[in-house]
């Protein structure tokens, strides 16, 4: 599972992905998955790029695939399911309207740096 986050967040930062927190949920009861990780795109065709590029790098290195992806659609707010871990892309406005890591803030939060 820690190569799957650890694929997840790359893919993500090829794409140039930003503001990635990964929550940790394994500590919380009752939670859906184990980890969540949330990042951002600026406009609804770079998120449709960091979905790609995560369904694809998974795929590729660790020959996982996600039993679902919602919200392709819009592509204003997609989620990834790859069971123990769930990966949410949001535009900006909707991911601080959702405001998902005060939802989880019982979870241990990792910040990841943005690439320059």
């Amino acid at each position: 599972m820690k190569d799957l986050v650890q694929t997840i967040t790359e893919a993500i930062q090829e794409k140039k992905g930003s503001d990635i927190v990964i929550a940790d949920l394994r500590k919380i009861e009752g939670t859906i998955s184990q980890f969540f990780i949330i990042c951002q795109g600026n406009s609804p065709s770079q998120v449709e790029a960091i979905t790609e590029s995560i369904g694809d790098m998974a795929r590729e290195r660790l020959k996982e695939k996600p039993s679902h992806v919602v919200g392709l659609e819009n592509a204003q707010w997609v989620a990834m399911d790859y069971g123990d871990v769930l990966v949410h892309i949001f535009l900006p406005d909707v991911r601080a309207y959702y405001d998902l890591e005060h939802l989880w803030e019982d979870a241990v939060l990792t910040r990841i740096p943005d690439l320059d």
